[in-house]
């Protein structure tokens, strides 16, 4: 889809309403000096409304009205109008200091899947992705944005864009804001995860709205966004407020292992840990004792741990005996391919065939 660019008209000059006001004297030939006697203002006070100087009040507007015959509501609105202007030609000279902090961010990227509108102009282009974020201008950013405030596992092998990963945040957390969710409760959320783990065997068009359903009734928001260049997460974890969970997921390998341990992780941390912190999971991490747990909570979950060594102890490496178990367990056979595959008990690439593949359309 061809997406298109925006014009925005940017006016460079603010006309104060009291050259309007000049035009109208000029017109029916009334001195200054005669209006600021019909109206009880001084002449000085005239001039400088006339020159910009000094804003026409609601009760001047009132006065203009009885002399001039112009309702007062004009006259409100013009300066209304010309205050607005000059705020904004004020807010334009700011912004273009900051025009160099759009580079920071996949820009092209987030005018292709729709989440920002493009625009020529670089001042408007930054207003548009300071709306995305909510925030009034760039130094607001840092404040609520920095990555230290962000609990992830950080690879040394690839470099990861702190940018991207603000925005891919944000738009999760756009959506999640619109998303309706009971109160958050603790035993419903786990009582939810059970039966969620029952759909791993379903299409995508049978478990993703039935898990979203699920989630939302035990008041936790799911939500499904692409990643963006530069980020490399799987999944996010944070707290809207404190009735509120969001588990975001970007399907970044696109296979059902992958999927169902990055829900069950990101489970993990809304039923362990803070409610104040964000959690980020990034592929090749070093993993922290939070991430650790929330690890063990989806592994467990998904494979219970005494019910893995009694397979391995009887697995004959077949295809066959990966497809018995995982029926025995009612869980995909992706999940179990994948979990010998990261015990180390299955090269990585042998039955991959078993996985279900999967696209995030944005």
């Amino acid at each position: 889809m061809i997406r298109k660019i925006q014009n925005q008209y940017n006016p460079n000059y603010a006309s104060p309403p009291g050259e309007t006001l000049l035009e109208t004297l000029q017109t029916i030939g009334m001195p200054q000096a005669e209006l600021a006697e019909r109206t009880g203002r001084p002449k000085k006070t005239i001039n400088e409304i006339i020159k910009g100087k000094v804003s026409i009040t609601p009760d001047t507007a009132l006065q203009l009205e009885k002399v001039l015959g112009i309702p007062a509501s004009f006259w409100n609105n013009r300066e209304s109008q010309y205050r607005e202007i000059l705020a904004k030609l004020e807010e334009h000279e700011r912004l273009e200091n900051h025009r160099d902090w759009l580079s920071n961010f996949p820009l092209s990227a987030m005018i292709k899947m729709g989440w920002i509108k493009g625009f020529s102009d670089k001042v408007s282009q930054l207003k548009e992705l300071l709306r995305f974020f909510g925030i009034a201008t760039p130094l607001q950013w840092g404040n609520l944005w920095d990555e230290r405030t962000i609990n992830f596992r950080t690879s040394p092998t690839f470099r990861i864009n702190p940018y991207s990963v603000a925005a891919w945040l944000r738009k999760g957390e756009i959506e999640a804001r619109s998303a309706k969710c009971n109160p958050f409760d603790s035993k419903a959320f786990r009582s939810a995860l059970n039966r969620i783990r029952t759909l791993t065997n379903d299409p995508p068009e049978v478990f993703v709205p039935e898990t979203e359903r699920l989630c939302a009734e035990s008041g936790v928001a799911l939500i499904f966004v692409p990643e963006l260049p530069g980020t490399r997460a799987s999944g996010a974890t944070r707290w809207l407020n404190n009735a509120k969970a969001l588990i975001q997921l970007s399907l970044r390998y696109g296979s059902d292992d992958h999927l169902w341990f990055s829900f069950f992780h990101e489970s993990g941390h809304i039923l362990l840990h803070s409610k104040k912190a964000t959690f980020l999971e990034r592929d090749k991490m070093n993993r922290n004792d939070l991430e650790q747990e929330a690890d063990k909570f989806a592994t467990d979950i998904l494979i219970p741990s005494s019910k893995f060594r009694q397979f391995i102890n009887c697995w004959n490496h077949s295809k066959e005996s990966i497809m018995n178990f995982s029926l025995e367990m009612s869980i995909s056979p992706g999940i179990v391919v994948g979990r010998l595959q990261h015990d180390g008990y299955l090269p990585y690439g042998h039955f991959n065939e078993l996985k279900k593949r999967f696209v995030l359309i944005s």
